[in-house]
């Protein structure tokens, strides 16, 4: 990858593994504007699948497989993450030509706080413990990356 096509795409940005230095490490690339809508497509998708899986484990598995009241606990955190999961597969296909830093974060944020928000609720209605902070600092973050990207949609229009 010295030279050629692969170097000067890492040299761009479009690639996430770029390799460094003259002992050939591998290191992530910083990630770009360009590269940001392609992440959100794959892991919106990926979210979507593994929402329907939670949904299908939600349903199916005993209620020995849950703490108190986990069940209805597993459905809402499977709702926000299909519903997330949706919103970033549009988001990525939205923002392939045109985009703004507003708009970036937005869908950047959604994707953390979708992750934080549902990791915790899930961890919470399998095992009945408690992370603290996680699901409210995901919640939160999923509320304020909204709010980004109203205010990127306004600016650019």
């Amino acid at each position: 990858m010295p030279g050629g096509q692969d170097a000067s795409a890492c040299r761009r940005g479009q690639n996430l593994l770029c390799r460094a230095g003259p002992i050939g490490l591998y290191t992530k690339a910083m990630l770009t504007s360009h590269s940001l809508p392609r992440i959100w497509l794959i892991c919106g998708a990926l979210a979507a699948g593994t929402g329907t899986i939670m949904g299908a484990l939600a349903a199916h598995l005993p209620d020995t497989a849950f703490g108190a009241g986990g069940r209805a606990m597993a459905h809402s955190a499977m709702d926000m993450q299909m519903w997330h999961g949706i919103a970033l597969v549009a988001l990525g296909q939205g923002t392939a030509t045109r985009r703004n830093r507003l708009v970036l974060a937005g869908g950047t944020g959604l994707l953390v706080g979708m992750l934080l928000f549902c990791g915790g609720v899930y961890y919470t209605a399998f095992t009945g413990l408690r992370i603290n902070h996680l699901a409210p600092t995901g919640g939160s973050l999923i509320i304020l990356s909204w709010l980004a990207l109203a205010a990127g949609w306004i600016r650019r229009a």
